[in-house]
């Protein structure tokens, strides 16, 4: 006595429809290719460090507030593209030519781990690098140069910066190079004095934070004269005439470069990853300084709110 309800009552059972069968397999490959999209996005996101880029933004916003030039949302638009193109590029050559020493001292890192092949990576970004270049051709002659020698001080900090003593300056003036890049393009090829100020200021910063993240994994923070750099936006200010608003941005400057020196201190808190990481959102604040001191405000909330996006981000794909 076998069968089931359909033997006993005579009748065959049904086949199972080919289309509902073919509406399963197609929502599967549909889930299944929306998951390699997602893989192939993230790993993208982190090769290019993404969640610094607010701080990228706010150096645009600064440049271009220095200039002393009023600024044209079709400007400022090319060089927000322009400059987040080579940022996210330096960072892909990075990982690229830095390989074969992150097998050894972080395996996890994308190329290490066998995600991508260094191949693909160098060739995004010598694209990459070739789009942003291009773009700051339609901004004029001027900042198409001065393009030109930001790519080359990328590529020579993405080939020369392990175990390099002069890494941290290299890695500041490719920051300072974004006020230049700004200032060149919004006037026509003349730079303001208080622009040249605030681009020294941020390259004393960048040598003290990018001196801080070198020191990750050994016991100390080595000389601490380097870290008097932090100290440079707020001094800034001092060759300015003063401007009642900049207070309120002064102080979180100053607060948050201390805060980050408390985490990167020697003793049972330390956590230099959140003190890089603090320092690297620290740029906007610095950047809401000079744009405060130059007079337009409803500038800085903006450039500070980019510090805030950064740890945001950073929270989802790592700053360093």
């Amino acid at each position: 006595m076998g069968g089931g309800p359909a033997a006993m009552s005579g009748q065959r059972a049904l086949p199972i429809p080919k289309t509902s069968a073919r509406r399963r397999l197609s929502r599967r490959h549909a889930r299944q290719t929306r998951r390699r999209v997602a893989g192939v996005w993230s790993l993208a996101l982190r090769l290019g460090r993404v969640s610094n880029l607010p701080t990228v933004w706010s150096n645009v916003l600064a440049g271009a507030a220095l200039s002393g030039h009023a600024v044209g949302g079709g400007a400022l638009a090319l060089l927000l593209l322009a400059l987040s193109l080579i940022y996210v590029a330096g960072m892909y050559l990075n990982d690229a030519f830095d390989r074969r020493i992150d097998a050894r001292e972080r395996p996890e890192r994308p190329i290490p781990a066998g995600l991508v092949s260094a191949r693909l990576v160098f060739l995004a970004g010598y694209a990459l690098l070739a789009a942003g270049v291009a773009v700051l051709a339609a901004l004029g002659p001027s900042a198409f140069l001065a393009g030109l020698c930001l790519a080359a001080t990328v590529l020579v900090y993405d080939l020369w910066h392990k175990r390099n003593p002069l890494s941290p300056l290299l890695m500041g003036l490719c920051r300072m190079q974004v006020y230049l890049i700004c200032g060149l393009a919004l006037s026509g090829g003349a730079l303001s004095g208080p622009l040249l100020l605030a681009a020294l200021a941020l390259l004393a910063y960048l040598i003290a934070l990018t001196y801080v993240a070198k020191q990750e994994g050994r016991a100390g923070l080595g000389r601490l004269a380097p870290l008097l750099g932090l100290a440079a936006p707020p001094l800034f200010l001092l060759s300015q005439p003063f401007q009642p608003w900049t207070l309120p941005f002064l102080l979180l400057s100053l607060g948050w470069s201390a805060h980050c020196l408390r985490l990167a201190w020697p003793g049972p808190g330390r956590d230099m990853p959140r003190a890089v990481g603090g320092l690297i959102a620290g740029i906007a604040l610095a950047d809401a300084l000079f744009i405060a001191a130059a007079g337009l405000p409803q500038w800085a909330v903006p450039a500070a709110l980019a510090a805030w996006l950064t740890l945001s981000w950073q929270r989802r794909v790592p700053g360093t």
